[in-house]
């Protein structure tokens, strides 16, 4: 195993989103940074979201102004530090007898488009849903409409890029490595952490976050077992892929008669995206799943504004995730607070290093929480931070106008001629202006090592390998990618065997050595 720091200025617990945007704030900030997570980056929730980078349209209803302001402000900020895995989208809010009328809705948008302010992003507009396309999609009954717009993410990426990111300022990354308990003394804690193989070894750090997700409460408990701490409130939201419902880029949001909201997305050009639900959970996190419920739920909830209605059985895949909520004592699942908590615990004389756990949160408003985590840190005595750029761009965003993503593609595409387009496409939104370090060095296919099927060939395994904290083929083909809803299934076991031949070093998101084409 690759050498192990025995003492940081912060461990972080958790590899979602908060975890590795902490990591990567603290990184910047010039600190030494343990990242462990007991599975792949963003094998939970963080990969099982809807996608979006939003301000919440629905929020306003729950009068959480500050929550909007500040995700509606972040749009643009992620736009532009990573334009290849954010990018804009307009969404279709189609209006409906006996539900929220137009007065409200223009209101709303309204609110939309000035409490974050926007740059980039189109202002809302009026939309007459009897013209095409809409008109052949939407039922007869529906005529009038909204149009705004906020950006869809690639949410694991986002999430494996923030890592990288933080790797490369400096942190230490280590995936499959579970912290088993935290003890802490007056001048720092200890925490014991095995990695997947390895005895148990120990690690200082003069503070801790605990980003554990929905593992939060069980980390904070298990380390100060006799100190208060929030009130934890899981919540399941489960989403269908289907096959494509429309052509055009365009996205719905579909207003439901229990008030809630579902979504209707473009998703990897073959599908649509569908969700989601709030549901209570109880249970292990990492064994969610869409329930037969929710799946009817949701296509009921669609088929109310399609002309042609969808099923469960339509679907090809589905996904589930836990929500680590803040309990709010909402009546409904729906309405519990997204917005987060940072709890900062410094001993009951207020005077012990400290430990800082998140509760709930947003992918839109990861950085923001980041930069407030590290200053809450920094105001509790964790010394040695310096200034810094936190919207610096992420891994791939560097050099790429938001706006002129297209401009980029067909770069990429001229340049590597003898690969399919679509491909170079797909390669460009993954990897931004590091994609020539999976092309960059061949001069045909015959260059990129085994072929896996479709566009995807060893060198860009070696790629996620070496440099995303991929070890596993469900790690490329699921949350690198979403490969695997475009390949057959002999391309998983190819992979794997693959995988076994070469993969050198460690398997904790570690370098795996030398790139070794084929």
């Amino acid at each position: 195993m690759a050498s192990i720091p025995d003492s940081v200025d912060l461990l972080v617990v958790g590899g979602g989103i908060n975890g590795a945007g902490i990591a990567r704030e603290a990184a910047g900030r010039g600190l030494s940074v343990l990242l462990v997570e007991q599975d792949d980056l963003a094998a939970h929730t963080s990969s099982a979201s809807t996608k979006l980078i939003h301000g919440g349209l629905r929020y306003l209803e729950h009068r959480a102004f500050r929550l909007v302001r500040e995700a509606l402000a972040e749009r643009e900020v992620l736009l532009r530090m990573a334009p290849h895995i954010v990018w804009p989208l307009e969404f279709v809010l189609p209006r409906d007898e006996g539900l929220r009328p137009a007065w409200l809705l223009r209101a709303g948008l309204f609110l939309y488009d000035h409490l974050g302010g926007r740059a980039l992003l189109p202002r809302s507009r009026a939309v007459n849903l009897r013209q095409p396309p809409h008109d052949r999609i939407l039922q007869d009954r529906l005529r009038q409409g909204f149009a705004y717009a906020d950006c869809w993410v690639e949410d694991a990426r986002l999430v494996a890029l923030s890592a990288l990111d933080a790797r490369e300022r400096g942190a230490r990354i280590m995936t499959r490595t579970r912290c088993l308990g935290l003890t802490r003394d007056g001048r720092g804690w200890t925490a014991q952490v095995r990695s997947l193989g390895d005895e148990p070894f120990a690690v200082t750090a003069r503070a801790v976050v605990n980003a554990a997700g929905p593992w939060v409460d069980t980390v904070l408990r298990e380390a100060l077992p006799d100190r208060p701490r929030p009130r934890l409130r899981l919540v399941k939201g489960s989403h269908l892929v289907v096959p494509r419902l429309w052509t055009e880029p365009h996205c719905y949001i579909f207003q439901n008669r229990d008030g809630r909201i579902v979504f209707a997305i473009p998703y990897e050009h073959d599908f649509t995206l569908l969700g989601t639900t709030d549901v209570a959970f109880t249970g292990d996190p990492a064994a969610v799943s869409c329930s037969p419920e929710e799946a009817a739920y949701i296509c009921s909830a669609v088929s109310e504004y399609l002309r042609v209605p969808v099923a469960p059985a339509d679907a090809v895949f589905a996904y589930a995730g836990v929500r680590p909520l803040v309990e709010d004592e909402a009546a409904s699942d729906a309405a519990v607070t997204r917005d987060y908590l940072l709890h900062l615990d410094t001993g009951v004389d207020g005077a012990q290093p400290p430990i800082l756990s998140v509760f709930g949160g947003k992918i839109t408003t990861f950085r923001r929480l980041a930069m407030q985590a590290l200053d809450r840190l920094c105001a509790a005595g964790l010394s040695g931070m310096r200034a810094w750029n936190s919207d610096a761009p992420l891994p791939g965003g560097e050099g790429i106008d938001p706006l002129g993503f297209e401009e980029f593609v067909a770069a990429c595409q001229r340049r590597w001629l003898w690969f399919p387009p679509a491909g170079t496409r797909r390669l460009a939104r993954a990897y931004g202006a590091r994609i020539e370090r999976v092309l960059g060095g061949a001069n045909g296919l015959e260059d990129l090592g085994e072929h896996f099927g479709g566009d995807f060939y060893a060198a860009e395994a070696h790629h996620l390998l070496r440099d995303e904290f991929a070890v596993t083929a469900q790690d490329m083909l699921w949350r690198r990618s979403k490969l695997g809803l475009h390949l057959e299934d002999g391309a998983v076991e190819a992979l794997g065997r693959w995988l076994a031949a070469h993969q050198t070093g460690d398997l904790h998101g570690e370098s795996m050595g030398p790139l070794h084409r084929g």
